[in-house]
């Protein structure tokens, strides 16, 4: 949506945007809720070690040449703007952040540029591959990676300082069954996934955009679940967790619909919280406050 300005001056080119937990961003209305736990960048950034700045992280700048660092805008021009389902993020990069960026970004980064066919058979190994859209800063998803290093996970986000400090932590761990893509997961489904690829989805507390007249930006919809299940194997779980009331009832009541999901809830409702999904901190912070969590699994027809 573009904005009109005052000045002839060129606007300032948008920064990155990031489809990550609402409760995770800096200054959000919605900051006090619980999320993908200790995800929080203002956790990371505290540490002592990583507390300097990088100047060139600014809104809109290009921090790595090409090839050696996630792109600000990978897919360009190639597709059309669609309606974003994930907010801006405007925190900066800290020294440590950028260092494993740069180290590890070639080895275990990619940017979703649309313009190719994954071979995650190559990428992980031959593992069963679970896709996670988007993992704040990482530490949830590097808990799990490293408690079933048989499963291989494609972590998406374009929060550059998360890729970083996700990168940090797989080093960090030893995890060799960690991969960060940068961009839009939208087109990573679309554009370069093949059928019955994906022994997974996790789609943990997306922005739930409360608004009634933002509601059409929220992930789960119909037709982000008809793009999502050719990908998946049958028998594949889509896992979403939400804190947002309104949004799990929106969850359930489409996902119930959709005919390629089934629940595997007995009762036909939420599922109480696997043990493998974290319980971070700030969730349980979440949870003794009387803030209420559900999780949503349903199996790929």
């Amino acid at each position: 949506m573009s904005e009109k300005t005052a000045s002839s001056t060129p606007p300032t080119p948008p920064a990155p945007e990031s489809r990550v937990p609402a409760a995770d961003r800096p200054g959000d209305a919605t900051a006090g809720r619980p999320s993908h736990a200790a995800d929080r960048p203002g956790a990371a950034a505290a540490r002592p070690s990583q507390a300097a700045e990088v100047p060139g992280a600014r809104r809109g700048s290009r921090m790595f040449a090409d090839g050696t660092g996630p792109s600000p805008d990978p897919a360009g021009s190639h597709f059309e703007r669609r309606i974003r389902s994930f907010q801006p993020r405007r925190s900066r990069v800290t020294t440590g952040q950028a260092d494993a960026l740069r180290r590890l970004w070639p080895q275990w980064g990619l940017d979703i540029d649309g313009q190719r066919v994954l071979e995650l058979d190559a990428m992980f190994g031959g593992l069963p591959v679970v896709l996670e859209i988007g993992f704040g800063m990482g530490e949830a998803t590097a808990r799990m990676a490293a408690a079933d290093p048989s499963t291989g996970i494609l972590a998406v986000d374009v929060h550059t300082p998360g890729q970083g400090n996700l990168l940090a932590l797989a080093e960090r761990g030893g995890l060799t069954n960690v991969r960060v893509a940068n961009g839009d997961a939208i087109i990573l489904l679309r554009e370069m996934l093949p059928p019955a690829a994906l022994a997974g989805v996790r789609v943990y507390f997306p922005d739930p955009w409360p608004k009634k007249r933002h509601h059409k930006r929220r992930l789960i919809q119909p037709e982000f679940l008809s793009l999502v299940a050719p990908r998946m194997r049958p028998g594949a779980v889509l896992h979403c967790a939400t804190d947002w009331e309104p949004y799990a009832e929106q969850m359930l009541q489409v996902l119930t619909a959709h005919p390629d999901f089934v629940n595997t809830a007995p009762d036909g409702g939420y599922a109480p919280r696997p043990g493998f999904r974290p319980l971070t901190r700030f969730e349980g912070q979440g949870l003794e406050k009387g803030h209420v969590v559900h999780d949503l699994l349903f199996a790929r027809a």
